[in-house]
């Protein structure tokens, strides 16, 4: 079988047990602040299991997109070297919620195991938890496995936690003899020889693990189980190297033919990128982009030890980049993202190799000098960090590069020297999950959050709950007229008013499912009344304007810049609307001028927009464009603009695109490499922008006397005439030094035939103080010069007269001698050289010893 067909058997097989079949989520979590990326099946489900949220099916069945590069599951200096570790995998997973249990999830994994996949019963082994008596008697009992092969097994490998607190349970593992002799077989083998694979973990979530660390029985019992999609993959294909299936294969192949090289002959740098790229590809269709902290500089690390890789394969252009659309070829099936995205993976990739390329090669040239300087096996930490510092090798690349040579690094004095100047590359406090104790005062029971903010700005509700935090009191309502942020649009303001009840709502927030209104303002009663909210109506306005024309806009930047164009980040204020977008260069003037008006174009035909509900999957077929940082689920809204754009969106729209009124971008800037910024204004913002800018305008072309038509012609006039006189006065400085050259002459000391002139100037430059100097040397008929300035730092130039350089007097000497007593250095051309020093006192002391040095060379 190959992989897609595995993989549809699997998903296939669980629809056929009444499980619904749930899309990946982002490897880019969305809305849970403590992973870096989604590392298990389970992620998206977590609200579930912590019973914060009901779950819309009681069975599912997945294929999740997971990263683990990080924490507890780093194995990222493992990745290529050996023939399982991975930076992105798949995991296959089943899950039940408080519907089915021990029984029929071992008796459905052995169907499929051995009915479906038809893997050998003679090679599979079982674990549990050595406590799990339940689970003990299950595999005998409801499958045919010998009960020898059921094996019970410590809290380490058979019983799962999500955390210190928090659900938890006993687990049991299906493993698997890769061996070349099932006779060989043992008990003692399974989870200590590499000869047995686990292949799918069930995890039976029974329990509560409290803050003592007693256990509890939760109200309901849960299935969770993972299945590594490439370790089976290898095991149907009969691999036993998962590089070596049909998930690897064609990116390896690609790599041969680019580079021109074998992968049988040097597979770990084959294996490296072919594994590094699926990561990249992912987490950037996900919304990822590499940077300097957190998620972007875990994708940095990645593509620069991908980068490195490439060096062992002679490759010092960009390269990897032209693999991603191998990596769609093999995944596109599952996770389409991958191909619509191609051209914005292919451009990021590629900026990030180009970037990293020089600094790659001098900083392998640095690391060799380190070799040879290096007495011992440990290359320090301070080594280690201008390594990461100036040449960008992450650690873990510095460390790699060691190992192959048979050498360490001190990584203690790595991190000395990172913690000694601000740190960049971490940002793992940002992902800390803030910890709540709110007391919630329970007002009603019942639903709550019900959004009517689409229909209505006013609206009826009950208090569900509410807490004090300081001087603020935070609301969840049975329904809400009010808008949580989400999708970057930001929360809206307004009133919440009742018998004993006068808020102020200055901000809006989800908390899973519920809208939490923060207000100012105070219940001074039980609170238990109908309430009356009343959103802001003006400022909704302007926010309902400002989101339709981030969707024109988007629309509008892939038409003028390119189909590469992505967002990559939004905010929708009552103000402005600010946009993130992937692009690689400044935006022309020209090209802005196109944008606004391809989107003023849509503002003026005054379409109305179509809003629908519809299935996420008819909505992608349609052509709807899905959002970063957005979680969709099976049922979408689709905002429609005639036929110039289709959104997938939750946020609050304008009825006709007239009612923007009018469009303007007011600023560009650069937000990352790769990433550009855009702010603009609409309707009365708009207006104001412009006024003001008229008014200013009126105003320079009053003071320059001109009419506006004539300003640019204006302005030439008046630099061009502002460099004329610069350079006049520059030209009078000279003439200036010129004339008083025969002052300086007459006060200059004769050594024999020969004038000598020693003299400190107000000179601001070098090059101010050469043009004295050359002034001074056409006015000495035979002699030397020295001429000295503070300027920026101490400075000194020596002339000497042609017929003086004729018999031996070079400047440069001179210029040398006195430099080295201004505790300098100095030298130049025979008739004109300079000196410098470190600070006035050495010029003080140079300028002074110059004339016995200048009488010492021409007596001489």
């Amino acid at each position: 079988m190959n992989s897609q067909d595995i993989r549809n058997a699997f998903i296939d097989f669980f629809k056929s047990k009444d499980h619904k079949f749930v899309r990946s989520s982002p490897v880019v979590p969305i809305d849970d602040p403590t992973l870096l990326f989604t590392n298990a099946g389970m992620n998206q489900f977590k609200p579930i299991f912590l019973d914060q949220k009901q779950a819309d099916h009681p069975r599912a069945v997945n294929s999740q997109k997971c990263i683990r590069v990080s924490g507890k599951h780093n194995d990222l200096e493992e990745v290529g070297i050996d023939t399982f570790h991975h930076t992105f995998f798949e995991m296959l997973g089943n899950w039940s919620f408080g519907d089915y249990y021990k029984a029929e999830a071992i008796e459905w994994a052995w169907e499929l195991f051995t009915e479906v996949w038809g893997l050998d019963k003679n090679r599979l082994w079982a674990t549990v938890y050595h406590e799990d008596d339940e689970a003990f008697k299950l595999w005998p009992k409801v499958t045919d496995m010998d009960p020898s092969r059921v094996l019970k097994c410590g809290k380490k490998d058979n019983f799962w936690e999500m955390g210190e607190t928090g659900p938890c349970g006993p687990c049991s593992e299906i493993h698997y003899y890769i061996g070349d002799d099932p006779s060989q077989q043992s008990a003692d083998g399974v989870n200590v020889s590499d000869e047995y694979w686990e292949l799918w973990n069930l995890v039976f979530i029974q329990n509560n693990r409290l803050a003592d660390g007693n256990l509890e029985d939760l109200p309901a019992k849960h299935v969770d189980t993972g299945a590594g999609f490439e370790r089976i993959v290898s095991v149907m294909q009969k691999k036993y190297n998962n590089y070596a299936t049909d998930l690897f294969m064609p990116i390896i192949e690609k790599t041969e033919a680019l580079t021109g090289m074998s992968y049988s002959q040097n597979p770990v740098p084959f294996q490296v990128i072919a594994d590094h790229i699926r990561m990249l590809s992912f987490s950037i269709a996900d919304g990822g982009m590499p940077g300097n902290e957190g998620r972007g500089y875990v994708l940095r690390r990645i593509l620069r030890r991908a980068a490195r890789f490439g060096r062992n394969l002679n490759q010092h252009d960009p390269f990897i980049y032209d693999l991603v659309g191998t990596v769609g070829d093999v995944m596109g099936e599952i996770f389409p993202e991958v191909v619509e995205k191609r051209s914005h993976i292919e451009k990021v990739i590629q900026a990030e190799e180009s970037a990293f390329g020089d600094t790659l090669d001098r900083g392998l040239n640095h690391f060799d000098k380190v070799l040879t300087n290096l007495s011992g096996k440990i290359i320090s930490g301070e080594e280690a960090f201008k390594l990461y510092d100036t040449f960008g090798f992450p650690l873990d690349l510095t460390q790699l590069m060691a190992r192959e040579k048979g050498l360490s690094v001190d990584e203690s004095g790595f991190n000395d020297a990172m913690d000694a100047q601000k740190q960049r590359a971490k940002a793992a406090g940002k992902f800390a999950a803030e910890s709540s104790d709110l007391e919630w005062e329970i007002v009603s029971e019942g639903k709550d959050s019900e959004f009517k903010g689409y229909e209505t700005t006013t609206a009826d509700a009950q208090i569900r709950r509410y807490a004090v935090q300081g001087d603020d009191t935070l609301v969840i309502l049975d329904q809400t007229p009010f808008y949580a942020e989400s999708g970057g649009q930001i929360g809206d303001t307004g009133t919440i008013k009742g018998d004993g009840v006068d808020l102020s709502v200055y901000d809006v927030k989800k908390d899973g499912d519920s809208f939490i209104h923060y207000c100012g303002g105070s219940i001074v009663s039980d609170g238990a009344g109908p309430v009356s909210c009343e959103v802001d109506f003006n400022r909704r306005q302007n926010i309902r304007k400002n989101h339709t024309a981030t969707h024109l806009m988007h629309k509008a930047l892939k038409t003028v810049l390119g189909d590469h164009v992505q967002q990559a980040g939004s905010l929708v204020h009552p103000d402005y609307l600010r946009f993130d977008l992937t692009h690689f260069e400044k935006i022309a003037p020209e090209e802005i001028r196109e944008i606004e008006k391809v989107v003023n174009i849509q503002v003026m035909i005054n379409r109305e927009l179509s809003v629908s509900v519809k299935s996420f999957d008819d909505a992608k077929k349609e052509g709807a464009v899905a959002m970063f940082g957005e979680k969709y689920g099976d049922e979408v809204r689709v905002i429609t603009v005639g036929d110039f754009s289709k959104e997938l969106c939750g946020g609050t729209h304008v009825e006709r695109t007239g009612d923007i009124g009018f469009f303007k971008i007011i600023e560009e800037s650069s937000l990352a490499a790769g990433v550009r910024r855009i702010v603009a204004v609409t309707g009365p913002k708009a207006l104001e922008y412009v006024q003001d800018k008229s008014n200013a305008l009126a105003s320079v072309t009053s003071q320059l006397n001109c009419s506006t038509d004539q300003l640019d012609e204006r302005v030439r006039q008046l630099l061009s005439q502002k460099k004329s006189l610069e350079k006049e006065l520059k030209q009078r400085n000279k003439t200036g030094s010129a004339f008083n050259v025969n002052a300086l002459v007459d006060e200059g000391k004769s050594v024999g035939s020969h004038t000598v002139v020693v003299q400190m100037t107000e000179a601001g430059s070098m090059d101010e103080l050469k043009d004295l100097s050359d002034a001074l040397l056409s006015g000495l008929k035979s002699g030397v010069g020295v001429l000295g300035a503070e300027g920026e730092k101490p400075m000194l130039v020596v002339v000497v007269s042609p017929d003086l350089v004729k018999v031996g007097v070079k400047a440069g000497s001179l210029a040398k001698e006195i430099g080295a007593v201004m505790g300098g250095g100095g030298g130049g051309k025979p008739h004109m050289a300079t000196a410098g020093g470190k600070d006035l006192n050495g010029l003080k002391s140079g300028i002074e010893a110059s004339f016995d040095i200048i009488k010492n060379a021409i007596e001489g």
